[in-house]
């Protein structure tokens, strides 16, 4: 997939780092609660932003909802009672939602490469751990814990010491997600003074390529 920007994009019209993670989150907690008016992984998805007006917007729902399907997958698959052929059709499930959430974190490098593509790094500029669309792939996460961790600490059914204990977990995940946006927006920031550079490789997913995994090649 080759990804232009979009000079209709919000985003886009300006520079990323300003007020990005403010938005992607705004992005995020949409996507969870719609989600969640059917909380089923079955439900069929459309996204909110069109591709060729909002692509950066579009990308960043697409994956949030792989993200937010994929946690409900994990919970169904530790049912202790689940039929066991029932378990393998999800395991397959998590391993493509897997795949699609890699995809989907090199499609919006993709596009901050291509956003930033005329600037000049310093001669003194350095390479982050991780790429931008990393640091958004656990920014999306870090919402779906935000949210389940605020069913936990107001959840009626459940007694005061859980709620309060829960209550402690989703101030610390709050006060995470401040700093892993303080991150991301400085990141985008000094990659555009060319204070930093990108450099992205794409995941060499091996379990899932028929040529790289020996089992799917037909070897024992």
């Amino acid at each position: 997939m080759k990804v232009k920007v979009n000079k209709y994009s919000y985003i886009c019209t300006l520079k990323l780092s300003y007020m990005f993670s403010t938005i992607a989150n705004k992005i995020f907690q949409d996507v969870i609660t719609k989600y969640h008016i059917l909380n089923t992984v079955d439900q069929p998805f459309e996204n909110a932003y069109s591709k060729s007006h909002n692509l950066l917007e579009h990308l960043l729902y697409r994956k949030c909802w792989i993200d937010t399907v994929q946690w409900h997958y994990e919970d169904i698959i530790r049912d202790p009672n689940i039929d066991p052929l029932s378990a393998l059709t999800l395991k397959r499930q998590i391993d493509a939602s897997n795949q699609d959430r890699t995809d989907m974190v090199e499609y919006i490098d993709s596009y901050f490469l291509e956003n930033n593509k005329g600037v000049l790094a310093k001669a003194k500029a350095t390479i982050n751990t991780e790429s931008p669309a990393w640091g958004v792939d656990r920014l999306s996460i870090l919402a779906l814990k935000v949210y389940h961790m605020n069913e936990e600490a107001t959840r009626e059914n459940a007694s005061e010491a859980h709620r309060n204990t829960c209550q402690v977990k989703l101030n610390i995940l709050l006060e995470q997600r401040l700093d892993l946006s303080t991150a991301i927006d400085q990141l985008l920031s000094d990659i555009e003074k060319g204070e930093k550079y990108m450099k992205v490789y794409k995941q060499m997913k091996m379990y899932n390529d028929d040529e790289l995994n020996p089992v799917l090649r037909g070897e024992k």
